[in-house]
C-alpha cells in the first residue's frame, strides 16, 4: 500500500471558482519512507488574488507569480493528478483535505473534465479524533509544532511533507499505524465522485454531534419555558412600582437557567419592570460580566449594565 499526501495552492478562490496554481504531493510507503515528492506548477489562467482560509487578504506564496504563465494549465496536468489520486493501491491524505478536494472538483467543472473518483483522509480529522475535540479546527502549523514536526508554510510540497510527518507522529503517539488509527476511532473516508463530495465521519464525531444536538434541544426548551413565563406574568406586573419604566434583558446563560431567570423576572414584574428578548430594546442589561455580542448590542443602544449579583442583592431589598 502507498500513501499520497497532497496540498493545493490557488491563485484565487471564490464561491464557485478555485484557480489552482500548485499541486504539491509526497508519496511514501507504509513506513512513511518518501519515494517521490514534487511541486507541480500550473498556469491558473487568471490573476492572483490571494486570501487565507478565512478570506483575509495578504497571503503570500513562496513562488514568482510571473513564472506561472510559462507552465501548462490544469488540463495538461489533470491526467497525472488523476492517476496519482485514483490508484487503487494508494491511500490519499491531506490537511483540511475537503478544501483541496473541492478545488479539484471546481477545476474539473471549469475545464469540463470528467470528475475525479477517489477516497481521502484528513490528518486534521485524525488529530481531532485522537484529542476528542471537534469544536475547533487546528491548523497544520500548530499541529506540527505540538508534534515536533519542522514546517515551512505555503509551499505545497512542503505542506504535503509536513502533513505526512504529522500523520507519522500521530501514529507513533497512538502506538499504531494508519490503518490501526482508522480502525480505533471508526473513521470512514471522505470521497469525491461525480463532482459530489462526501465528508468523513467517525464514531467520536457522531457522538459529539448527538451530544451537541441534545444540548441545543435543552437550551431551546429552557428558552421556551422562560418566555412562556414572561408572556404569562409580565402583563400582570405591579403598576407604578419602583422599577416602572425599566425594561430588562438577561444574558442567554441566565435565561437558560429557568429557576434563576423566572425568579428574577418575577421579582422585576412585582416591582413594575418589564422584560424584552431584544438587547437593543432594553435599558437595563443583566449578565455575570460585560462580554459577548448580546451585551455589546445592549450597551451600544444605551442600556445600563448591572452585574447579576448586584441585581439579586437589590431585588432582595425591594
Amino acid at each position: 500500500m502507498k500513501y499520497v499526501f497532497f496540498d493545493i495552492e490557488c491563485a484565487c478562490v471564490y464561491k464557485n471558482v478555485a484557480k489552482i496554481c500548485v499541486f504539491g504531493y509526497v508519496v511514501t510507503n507504509e513506513r512513511f519512507e518518501v519515494t517521490e515528492r514534487e511541486d507541480v506548477l500550473i498556469n491558473p489562467n487568471g490573476k492572483f488574488h490571494l486570501t487565507d482560509r478565512k478570506g483575509n487578504a495578504g497571503l503570500v506564496l513562496p513562488y514568482n507569480y510571473a513564472d506561472f504563465k510559462n507552465y501548462p494549465d490544469f488540463r495538461a496536468v489533470y491526467p497525472k493528478i488523476k492517476t496519482l489520486l485514483e490508484d487503487k493501491d494508494t491511500l490519499v491524505f491531506g490537511h483540511a483535505t475537503v478544501n483541496d478536494v473541492n478545488y479539484l472538483r471546481l477545476e474539473t467543472k471549469r475545464y469540463r473534465l470528467p470528475s475525479f473518483k477517489f477516497k481521502f483522509y484528513d490528518t486534521q480529522f485524525f488529530y481531532m479524533n485522537c484529542e476528542n475535540v471537534f469544536s475547533r479546527q487546528i491548523g497544520l502549523q500548530a499541529m506540527a509544532e505540538e508534534l515536533g514536526v519542522d514546517y515551512t508554510p505555503h509551499r505545497a510540497v512542503d505542506d504535503s511533507y509536513a502533513t505526512m510527518r504529522v500523520c507519522e507522529a500521530l501514529c507513533k503517539r497512538e502506538n499504531t499505524d494508519v490503518e490501526g488509527l482508522i480502525a480505533r476511532y471508526g473513521i470512514a473516508a471522505g470521497s469525491l465522485e461525480k463532482y459530489n463530495i462526501v465528508l468523513q465521519t467517525s464514531a467520536r464525531l457522531s457522538a459529539y454531534q448527538t451530544e451537541r444536538e441534545e444540548v441545543r434541544a435543552a437550551h431551546a426548551k429552557a428558552h421556551e419555558q422562560f418566555y412562556r413565563f414572561v408572556n404569562k406574568y409580565m402583563n400582570r406586573r405591579k403598576k407604578g412600582g419602583s422599577l416602572e419604566g425599566k425594561t430588562f434583558c438577561f444574558a442567554k446563560e441566565i435565561e437558560e437557567d429557568t429557576e434563576l431567570s423566572q425568579r428574577l423576572a418575577g421579582a422585576i414584574f412585582s416591582s413594575g419592570g418589564t422584560y424584552t428578548s431584544r438587547p437593543s430594546e432594553c435599558n437595563v442589561y443583566i449578565a455575570r460580566d460585560e462580554s459577548g455580542m448580546r451585551c455589546e448590542r445592549a450597551l451600544s443602544a444605551g442600556a445600563a449594565f448591572i452585574p447579576l449579583d448586584k441585581l439579586q442583592a437589590a431585588l432582595k431589598e425591594l
